[in-house]
C-alpha cells in the first residue's frame, strides 16, 4: 500500500482534492458531517494522506480568535480530522495531526480543537491538554456560555510558549453558525 502525503492550503486545493476530501469526511463521520462543519474547516491549511482509495485521512487548521483576561489571541483551531474506516489504527491521524501542530507552532499563540470522546486519546497522547475552565462565545446576542464544550475541549501550547490559565477567566470564541467548537 503506497501513501502519499500532502499539505496545502485550501485555495491550493482542486475541486476534485476538495470533493475527495469531503467525501472521506462525510463517510468517517457517519453522516453527522453537515455543511457547515465542512465549511468550519476551510480557508487554512489542510494536512492530508491518499492511498490508492483516495482521501485515507484529513486535518486542517484555521485561524481563529479567542479571547482570555483581557488579551485577543491569535490561534490555529483543528477541525475535520478524521480517518477513513479501514485505514484507522495504523498511524495516520498522528501523521496528519503532526503536521497541523507544525503549522500551530510556527504561525499562533496556541492551539485549540474540540475532541470527540473517541478522538480525545490521540490529542491527549501528542501532549494536548483539556482546558479546565469556562468556556463562551461572542455570539449575536452577546457573550454565550458554551458548557457542552468545556469537557471537551484541548489547548496546545504553541512552540513553548504558555497557555492561558483557567484561573484566569473564561476562553472566549469567535462566533461561528453551526457548532461554534
Amino acid at each position: 500500500m503506497t501513501d502519499s502525503f500532502h499539505t496545502a492550503h485550501t485555495y491550493e486545493l482542486s475541486p476534485a482534492e476538495l470533493f475527495g476530501i469531503r467525501a472521506m469526511l462525510d463517510a468517517a463521520f457517519d453522516g453527522d458531517f453537515g455543511d457547515e462543519d465542512w465549511d468550519h474547516g476551510l480557508g487554512g491549511v489542510h494536512a492530508y494522506v491518499r492511498d490508492e482509495h483516495g482521501v485515507a485521512a484529513h486535518g486542517s487548521v484555521v485561524m481563529r480568535r479567542v479571547a482570555h483576561a483581557g488579551r485577543s489571541y491569535r490561534i490555529g483551531y483543528v477541525e475535520a480530522v478524521a480517518v477513513r474506516a479501514d485505514r484507522r489504527r495504523q498511524g495516520l491521524g498522528g501523521r496528519v495531526m503532526a503536521a497541523l501542530e507544525e503549522v500551530v507552532d510556527g504561525a499562533y499563540a496556541f492551539g485549540a480543537l474540540s475532541a470527540s470522546d473517541e478522538g480525545a486519546e490521540l490529542y491527549r497522547a501528542r501532549g494536548w491538554q483539556l482546558w479546565n475552565g469556562r468556556v463562551e462565545a461572542y455570539g449575536p446576542g452577546g457573550v454565550a456560555h458554551l458548557p457542552d464544550e468545556e469537557d471537551s475541549t484541548y489547548l496546545r501550547p504553541s512552540a513553548g510558549r504558555p497557555l492561558p490559565a483557567a484561573d484566569a477567566g473564561p476562553l472566549l470564541f469567535d462566533w461561528r453558525d453551526g457548532d461554534v467548537l
